[in-house]
């Protein structure tokens, strides 16, 4: 079988169910902008031979979306995991993603607990696409969702050390809205706007007196988004400066242990821990590991 996947988070969570019963095919370069990416046109062939298509969904990748729904083989399923994870109620809009816009943030994988109910609707649909495969992606997913309620504590003991008047989030992408609503943060805003450029002088001015009003020591930019208006924020605030966080860009080469959905989300709560004052040692002694053979292809 050939299953088909959009952003690299996805499609190592796709991986650690799936194992090696099917080729995996990354279509979104990791480094990417994916709000952004539209497919090239050889990305059309490859989604004509997808036995399953696995997108996030909630208007992340709608050219990716369109493309499929015009070269799919009839009955192959196109699988939205954000749609399928939280209800219209649940949507977290931002300044980078105003209720206005119409289009939620769509970042669910950041948060460990809705990463896993992906890892659940990927079993379920796997088990009606290959029912031959049912043994295999019910024992590859109950060790993920051990790997991720363990994860999970590591999370918890870590960011319980961050000072509470600490618990609080300035970033240029707004990729944590679900993560800091499971965890108790405060996500006091975010750089980028809705249509991806650079934020208005008032809004930055906006920006700088809410973080001198919160009293917020570290802010974080993003390596897919330097920003140098974040610095300039710094700068007036006195804020620590950290640039280096990662949304959908898995650390390492395709193949490493930390190049994983685990990985990228270790990586960025232990910058998060330590740059906002706690001890992030429960985390970094977590082992980041995959629960089956991730021979994913990951576009670089």
């Amino acid at each position: 079988m050939t299953i088909v996947t959009t952003v690299a988070p996805i499609t190592s969570i796709v991986a650690n169910v799936v194992g090696d019963r099917a080729d995996i095919i990354g279509i979104v370069p990791e480094g990417t902008n994916s709000h952004t990416f539209e497919p090239p046109p050889s990305a059309a062939e490859v989604l004509s031979g997808a036995d399953v298509v696995f997108i996030n969904g909630l208007q992340l990748e709608e050219p990716t979306k369109e493309l499929a729904g015009a070269n799919l083989a009839d009955g192959v399923p196109l699988v939205e995991l954000g749609d399928a994870t939280i209800d219209p109620d649940q949507y977290r809009y931002d300044f980078s993603f105003p209720e206005s816009g119409g289009k939620p943030n769509p970042h669910l994988w950041t948060d460990p607990v809705l990463a896993g109910r992906y890892a659940d609707i990927v079993l379920d649909t796997m088990v009606e696409v290959d029912p031959e495969g049912e043994a295999t992606y019910r024992e590859n997913h109950e060790a993920f969702s051990e790997l991720v309620d363990e994860f999970d504590q590591a999370v918890r003991t870590s960011l319980e050390t961050v000072p509470e008047e600490n618990r609080k989030l300035v970033t240029y992408h707004d990729a944590y809205a679900y993560f800091a609503e499971t965890y108790g943060w405060t996500v006091v805003g975010a750089v980028q706007p809705s249509d991806f450029g650079e934020p208005t002088p008032s809004k930055v001015v906006e920006l700088i007196e809410q973080i001198r009003a919160e009293g917020v020591p570290a802010i974080f930019g993003s390596e897919v988004f330097p920003s140098p208006v974040l610095e300039q924020v710094a700068t007036e605030t006195g804020a620590i400066y950290v640039d280096d966080l990662r949304d959908d860009d898995l650390p390492g080469e395709p193949g490493d242990p930390e190049h994983s959905w685990v990985g990228l989300m270790r990586f960025d709560f232990v910058t998060l821990t330590e740059a906002l004052g706690g001890d992030a040692t429960a985390l970094r002694d977590f082992e980041v590991r995959d629960v089956a053979p991730d021979e994913a292809r990951y576009p670089q």
